[in-house]
């Protein structure tokens, strides 16, 4: 058995002594597995994606290529940054994650606007209808949440720009907001590969397995953020 160091939690000046937690190598190991395979799945299905799609080849192009960008790489990256097990950057200060972790969100909320007007401005000059999918419709609901939630981090970077909310709670809010904008992107994403454009380029078996990408990064996130507050809260008590 590994005995997981104490967990400190900041609020303010009052300091949170967490009891420690045990946990099998086994369980360990396999959650450092399941984030490495996640780093390197998101990877291959951005580049995937950016393969087929070609961007600047045409205006369509670029919006599977920075939607896909935007969701599947640079949240993904930005969320596996507090990974106890699988962040790149593990032992750097909380404060260094937190800001990385901004400009993570913020590339990610600019590539789905840039992404969005592109798709937007293609079907305008093309003359099609708007909205009329559920990927259009997820994936413009995504985008707004997405850009929502990233000005609402800069609370946490400021705590003073929130007045009347103590860190803790803001924290707790910004991450299930978080997960939400994250499930809605891979949601869209997902669906997106059901799209005309995805199946004339990949089919059959091969579909099925490039599908699977976005849907096991959003478990594995999933797992890693409910994980996480669920286990504040219950060693809190």
């Amino acid at each position: 058995m590994k005995i997981r160091a104490l967990l400190v939690e900041l609020r303010g000046d009052q300091v949170t002594m967490l009891h420690p937690e045990t946990e099998p190598k086994l369980y360990t190991y396999a959650r450092v597995s399941c984030g490495i395979f996640t780093h390197l799945l998101c990877a291959a299905f951005t580049v995937i994606v950016a393969v087929i799609s070609k961007p600047g080849t045409g205006l369509f192009s670029w919006h599977p290529f920075l939607m896909t960008l935007a969701f599947t790489f640079f949240m993904t990256e930005a969320i596996l940054l507090f990974s106890p097990h699988s962040s790149p950057f593990r032992r750097a200060k909380h404060q260094t994650k937190a800001r990385l972790h901004w400009i993570l969100q913020w590339l990610c909320t600019s590539c789905a606007i840039l992404g969005f007007g592109a798709i937007f401005y293609n079907k305008h000059l093309n003359s099609k209808p708007h909205f009329v999918t559920w990927h259009a419709l997820i994936g413009v609901i995504t985008v707004c949440v997405a850009t929502v939630q990233s000005v609402g981090g800069l609370a946490i970077l400021y705590p003073k720009l929130a007045k009347g909310w103590s860190l803790a709670k803001l924290k707790r809010y910004h991450a299930a907001s978080g997960l939400l904008a994250y499930l809605l992107g891979s949601g869209s994403v997902v669906l997106g590969t059901c799209s005309i454009w995805f199946t004339a380029s990949v089919s059959g078996s091969a579909w099925y397995l490039v599908a699977l990408c976005p849907t096991l990064g959003a478990l594995v996130v999933m797992s890693q953020v409910t994980n996480t507050y669920m286990a504040k809260k219950r060693l809190q008590c």
